[in-house]
């Protein structure tokens, strides 16, 4: 066991872990943050994509205690949370149907806030690229697209 200390969507946080925890179950069952999903176990579908340090990444391949003193943003970081109201993204998604189950949703949301915090204007191939890790079997991607277009047509 040892201590992680880390900012978990804006906020400190203190908690003992094994040295083995994956930081999709520290999320999901440490912390209670359930947005984060369980896909496919071992990097490919993208449905566990938060952000570190403003950088995607999958959680379900992330030592927990590789992220000591770092920032994680999982997709309860974005909206104001209790408040019901959604961010620019996951308003656009919603607007646009760019989700259909959901359960691909919050890595997709989570990638594509990566992609426009580092370049609010993409274009559509820089959309795909970010968006490439990230599986549905849901949509045929065009919505998903057009709902991150949606979005940076938003940003000042």
């Amino acid at each position: 066991m040892r201590l992680l200390s880390l900012l978990l969507n804006r906020r400190p946080r203190t908690d003992a872990i094994a040295d083995n925890l994956l930081l999709l179950d520290y999320l999901r069952e440490t912390a209670g943050l359930t947005g984060t999903k369980r896909g496919c176990d071992g990097g490919e579908c993208g449905a566990c994509t938060v952000l570190i340090d403003g950088q995607p990444r999958l959680s379900c391949l992330t030592l927990a205690a590789g992220c000591e003193g770092r920032h994680v943003e999982s997709i309860e970081a974005l909206g104001d949370g209790a408040g019901g109201r959604m961010s620019d993204l996951q308003r656009a998604f919603h607007e646009k149907l760019g989700t259909q189950c959901g359960y691909c949703t919050p890595g997709m949301i989570m990638a594509a806030e990566g992609l426009l915090r580092r370049n609010p204007q993409p274009t559509e191939a820089e959309i795909r690229a970010a968006l490439a890790g990230n599986l549905c079997r849901c949509t045929g991607y065009v919505k998903i697209i057009e709902s991150v277009q949606a979005a940076a047509a938003e940003a000042p």
